[in-house]
């Protein structure tokens, strides 16, 4: 008898009780729909205050190919998809959000690609239904001045939804940093890679767990793990102003000696000295950004504690 190569889907989820059961009927459809694989359904429970550790216990109880991780608390997505990561055991994992806007659907079309050979199959997003003007705009913004400063190929429109070869999951295992871009990482690593064109559906049920101060400290995650760009950008500006400074005071020396001196000229003095204020301020604010990243990484700590965790009974 032929062994059935194993597919790990893994969804962490953040008080998701609202959706998972329609997550649960796609998911074990998809499962029926494809029977020349065994499939894993892993889940990460990411801390989550509603009833959404309740319900997958409930499932796990049902179907054996339930796999579920409780995290001790909110640890935020990134590291639930290390955790996840961890613990999956299948030839191929395909990360997927519990939301339902990326289509389980798409699957199947992820295994074939990876069955000719891709290692990294992901899903690029034609249109981006149910997200405001502004967070369209900011993202774009943030992928064109990411990809401009770091040489790594980075994937635009792109998210976490994607089918990984074991080679790659193993690759992901050993970026052990707390401050994570896990998009990042997927360019990082390399491998060969297929993309999937597909629309990306309005949030079935519940309310988004992003706001923008978290999407801004996610984005300077992005950049300040993957480039050192904004420290050179400072430097390049010290420089600037430091040489437009000289000049300057090059034209008032020559100025008092051919023309004298007066007291005029408060305002533009002042605007002067908060406009290198200000760069100062931005730089020492960069500057701080990276240290804090060292002191953060010295620390060492474990990324993620494990209150309670179940393997599918395949495992056992």
């Amino acid at each position: 008898m032929t062994t059935r190569k194993k597919i790990t889907i893994l969804i962490p989820a953040y008080n998701e009780q609202e959706v998972l059961r329609h997550l649960y009927e796609r998911l074990h459809k998809l499962a029926g729909e494809t029977p020349n694989y065994a499939f894993e359904f892993l889940f990460v429970n990411d801390g989550s205050r509603d009833k959404t550790l309740e319900i997958i216990k409930a499932y796990a109880k049902k179907d054996h190919r339930i796999a579920y991780i409780n995290l001790s608390r909110n640890f935020g997505k990134e590291t639930a998809m290390i955790a996840g990561l961890d613990k999956a055991n299948g030839d191929a994992t395909v990360i997927i959000d519990a939301d339902l806007q990326d289509p389980p659907e798409l699957i199947p079309q992820m295994i074939k690609y990876w069955e000719e050979g891709y290692d990294d199959v992901f899903a690029k997003r034609n249109s981006r239904n149910g997200e405001s003007f502004m967070k369209k705009t900011t993202s774009s913004v943030f992928y064109k001045i990411l990809q401009k400063s770091t040489t790594i190929p980075i994937q635009q429109d792109t998210g976490d939804f994607r089918l990984l070869d074991k080679r790659c999951v193993m690759a992901l295992r050993q970026f052990r940093e707390s401050e994570r871009y896990t998009k990042g990482m997927f360019s990082w690593i390399g491998y060969k890679k297929k993309e999937i064109g597909y629309d990306r559906d309005p949030r079935f049920a519940g309310d988004t767990k992003w706001n923008y101060l978290k999407l801004i400290n996610l984005a300077i995650d992005g950049i300040t793990s993957f480039t050192t760009a904004p420290l050179r950008v400072s430097s390049v500006m010290g420089i600037l102003v430091s040489l437009g400074a000289f000049i300057y005071i090059i034209y008032l020396v020559v100025r008092t000696i051919f023309f004298g001196t007066d007291l005029a000229g408060y305002p533009s003095m002042m605007a002067v000295i908060l406009f290198l204020g200000g760069v100062q301020l931005l730089s020492l604010g960069v500057i701080g950004e990276y240290i804090g990243r060292i002191f953060n990484e010295t620390k060492n700590r474990p990324l993620y504690f494990i209150e309670d965790y179940r393997a599918s009974s395949d495992e056992k």
